[in-house]
């Protein structure tokens, strides 16, 4: 019943509850600018904590999966905008998905910019054995680094459509501050 009725919180709360689940996710928002923050994983779990508070209808699982899909799809645009900007430059799929895996591997290692350092050191050195040119390997990984700053941009325009579809769900909950 949980998960249909919520925890049972007074109405005259509900206006507590959204604001600070709402500053919570601009929070999150803001923090997609900073390598440290996981900001679409921090606006999911402020949906995921207004289900549990509030209970869940169909209407409201189906727009939390959607939040859920954006989450994951967000959090994997660093890696699919720098990898495209670097085979656009020339680099081979090889060197793309080493410097893939190395971001993968060292953002987990070392946080906050350890993948992303990595990931350009990979690329350019595996370019760097294939081309034997340096210049076109440091071209590829200054598009790999520019695909970074895109995949920044995007990731932040996922938010705000994670946190629409929020107040979306909030407010058509009838009890919500966000309801006409």
């Amino acid at each position: 019943d949980l998960i249909t009725k919520g925890v049972g919180l007074p109405a005259s709360s509900m206006w507590i509850i959204e604001i600070v689940i709402l500053v919570t996710m601009i929070l999150g928002l803001v923090g997609l600018f900073f390598v440290v923050i996981p900001g679409l994983t921090v606006i999911w779990v402020g949906a995921l904590i207004y289900g549990i508070l509030t209970g869940f209808s169909a209407f409201s699982i189906f727009l939390f999966v959607i939040i859920s899909l954006l989450m994951i799809f967000g959090n994997m645009l660093d890696q699919l905008v720098m990898g495209a900007k670097a085979k656009k430059s020339g680099a081979s799929w090889t060197s793309v998905l080493v410097s893939t895996g190395a971001a993968f591997v060292f953002s987990l290692i070392f946080p906050p910019f350890g993948g992303l350092i990595a990931a350009l050191i990979a690329l350019m050195v595996l370019e760097l054995i294939r081309l034997k040119d340096w210049r076109k390997a440091a071209q590829s990984s200054k598009e790999m680094a520019i695909g970074c700053l895109s995949a920044v941009v995007l990731r932040f325009l996922v938010g705000l459509v994670m946190i629409g579809i929020w107040i979306l769900w909030a407010s058509l909950s009838g009890h919500s501050i966000f309801s006409p």
